[in-house]
C-alpha cells in the first residue's frame, strides 16, 4: 500500500482523487484549509490534516510525521474573473503556496509531484484540439500563476531531481458515480453545476456570459471531462514518474458550447433550464478542446464516461440528492 498526500483533497476535484486512491487500495492523506473544500467530503478512515501552504513550518512538520510515496498538489484558487479583478492574490497563492509544498517535498526527499495545472495557460489557441506543445499564452492571471509554477518545477527538476506531472485540465464536470462527492462551491461559477441549481429552482437563471463568440451558435465552447476520468488520470501518471518530468492535457477531445450543455441538462431533467444572456466575461477564449492523444498513448487511461449526457446525469444526481451540498450533510451530522 502507497501512502499518499493530497494537498487540497477537501474540494472537488481533490475529493475525487482521494476517492480513486482508495479504490485503488491506497491510503491518502488529505491536507486542506477548507477556505473552500469542505470536511465532510473527505471520507471517513482518511487522515484529514487542516494546514495553510503558507505555513511552511506546518508543511515540515507534515512530512517529518509521515513518508509519502507522491504528492498531489490540487490546493490553489481558480476564478478566471477574480483573477483578473486581483492578479497578486493569484500569484501568491498559485505560486507561492506551491512552491512551499514542492520545497517541504524535496527536503523530505518526495521526488514524485502531481500538478493540478489548467488549459488557461494556452490563452486562446490558434489550433484546436490544443496539444501539449501548443504555445502557452495566458489571457488572464489564473492561467499565468498556474504556467509559473509548472515552470519552477521544471526548474525543481534541474536542481533537485523533482520529477513532475503537470496535468492540464480543461472543464472538469459531473460527480462521483456512486454518490460519495459531488461539486459544491461558494459562490458557484462552473457552467453545469450553475444550470443544474437554476434548474431546481435553487439559484437565480442561468447567466450566459456572451452570445457573440466566433462559434457554430455564437457561445463559448468548452471540453467538458468527467471528474472520475480526470481523477484516474492522476494515478495513471505515477509510473511515468519514474523516469522524468511529464505534461499532459485532459480532456475528451471534443468541445460542447453553453447551449448544448444546456439542451443535455433539459435531455436529462426533463426541465428547462431558465437562462439570461449577457456580454461576454473578460479573459474567456471561444474555445478551448483538448488533445489528449499523449496521455492515452503513454499511460493508457481513456475517458469512460465522455458522453455529455452521462457527465450531466451525475451533477444533477448529485444535487438533487444534495439540494444544499455538503452544508447539507454537515448540518445533519452536528443537529
Amino acid at each position: 500500500m502507497s501512502r499518499y498526500l493530497v494537498a487540497g483533497g477537501a474540494g472537488y476535484v481533490g475529493s475525487h482523487v482521494v476517492l480513486a486512491l482508495l479504490d485503488a487500495g491506497h491510503q491518502p492523506v488529505v491536507l486542506d484549509n477548507l477556505s473552500t473544500g469542505h470536511r465532510d467530503a473527505v471520507p471517513a478512515g482518511v487522515t484529514f490534516i487542516e494546514a495553510c501552504l503558507s505555513d511552511r513550518e506546518r508543511l515540515a512538520e507534515v512530512f517529518r510525521a509521515w513518508k509519502f510515496d507522491a504528492v498531489f498538489h490540487l490546493a490553489a484558487l481558480s476564478l478566471v474573473g477574480e483573477s483578473m479583478k486581483d492578479p497578486l492574490r493569484y500569484c501568491r497563492d498559485n505560486l507561492s503556496n506551491g512552491v512551499n509544498l514542492a520545497e517541504a517535498a524535496v527536503r523530505a526527499g518526495c521526488l514524485r509531484f502531481v500538478f493540478s495545472s489548467t488549459a488557461a495557460l494556452f490563452g486562446v489557441p490558434k489550433v484546436t484540439p490544443i496539444a501539449e506543445d501548443a504555445p502557452t499564452t495566458p489571457v488572464n492571471p489564473y492561467g499565468q500563476s498556474k504556467l509559473m509554477m509548472e515552470q519552477a518545477l521544471g526548474w525543481a527538476e534541474a536542481a533537485h531531481g523533482l520529477h513532475s506531472a503537470s496535468l492540464r485540465y480543461f472543464n472538469a464536470a459531473g460527480a462521483d458515480p456512486l454518490g460519495r462527492a459531488g461539486e459544491d462551491h461558494d459562490p458557484e461559477t462552473h457552467l453545469i453545476p450553475r444550470a443544474i441549481l437554476a434548474t431546481l429552482g435553487l439559484a437565480p437563471p442561468l447567466h450566459v456570459f456572451g452570445t457573440d463568440y466566433d462559434t457554430p451558435d455564437g457561445t463559448a465552447i468548452r471540453d467538458y471531462v468527467h471528474v472520475a476520468d480526470l481523477a484516474a488520470a492522476h494515478i495513471a501518471v505515477l509510473p511515468r514518474l519514474e523516469h522524468g518530468s511529464v505534461r499532459y492535457n485532459i480532456g475528451n477531445g471534443s468541445g460542447h458550447s453553453v447551449l448544448e450543455v444546456m439542451a443535455a441538462i433539459e435531455r436529462v431533467s426533463g426541465r428547462k433550464v431558465p437562462y439570461e444572456n449577457g456580454p461576454r466575461r473578460a479573459g474567456d477564449p471561444p474555445s478551448l478542446v483538448a488533445s489528449s492523444a499523449l496521455l492515452r498513448a503513454e499511460t493508457g487511461w481513456t475517458s469512460r464516461q465522455a458522453r455529455l449526457d452521462d457527465i450531466v446525469r451525475t451533477a444533477w444526481n448529485w444535487h438533487v440528492a444534495h439540494p444544499q451540498g455538503y452544508a447539507q450533510r454537515e448540518a445533519a451530522l452536528t443537529a
